[in-house]
């Protein structure tokens, strides 16, 4: 199975390291006090939008060869009413013009916390939808995330990364108007 580093032990972090767990990869965590190398050949970046930059400033290195995995939704959280990025970019897509040598995906920006450890949404499975420009590099999330017991599709390239920013979008301003609870979300029944 794959190793991951994931930056990160909230809701989040925590959550997507259980389900690596559960399918067998080994799973080391980074966080802002504890600090730490990269040793994972995918990492998962489990953070605010806002921290990726010194991420990349920091860990930069460390991250070329590698598979990066941003999971942000790249909202103002002042107002929750617009996205901070350029119309028709993306989050994933600025960061992956700042890590050139690395493989960057898009992945679990549309899920909650409460989703991935109960690997359900109602009665549905989990669906985990996963954009990027390298079919071998989301192969092995996807692969890693059905082996913990969550459905992962392959939404396409990295250019998809701006609609699911804009799904992650919606989903939050739902769930924050509590019109959707944080146990719940968007599903893809198969």
């Amino acid at each position: 199975m794959a190793r991951f580093t994931i930056f990160g032990n909230g809701n989040m972090g925590s959550a997507i390291g259980s389900v690596l767990s559960d399918g067998g990869s080994t799973v080391t965590h980074i966080t802002q006090t504890s600090g730490g190398t990269v040793d994972g050949d995918v990492v998962i970046l489990a953070v605010p939008y806002h921290a990726l930059n010194d991420i990349v400033a920091k860990y930069g290195d460390q991250l070329r060869g590698k598979v990066v995995v941003d999971i942000t939704n790249p909202l103002n959280f002042e107002t929750f009413d617009s996205l901070v990025v350029p119309a028709g970019s993306s989050a994933a897509a600025e960061l992956a013009a700042k890590l050139p040598d690395s493989k960057v995906l898009k992945a679990f920006n549309t899920n909650f916390a409460a989703t991935l450890s109960s690997k359900k949404v109602g009665a549905d499975k989990t669906t985990v939808l996963v954009a990027g420009d390298d079919a071998s590099a989301k192969q092995v999330l996807v692969s890693a995330l059905e082996a913990g017991g969550v459905s992962a599709i392959d939404a396409g390239s990295l250019a998809r990364a701006h609609e699911l920013e804009a799904l992650g979008f919606l989903q939050l301003t739902l769930a924050v108007g509590a019109k959707l609870p944080w146990t719940g979300g968007f599903a893809v029944a198969r």
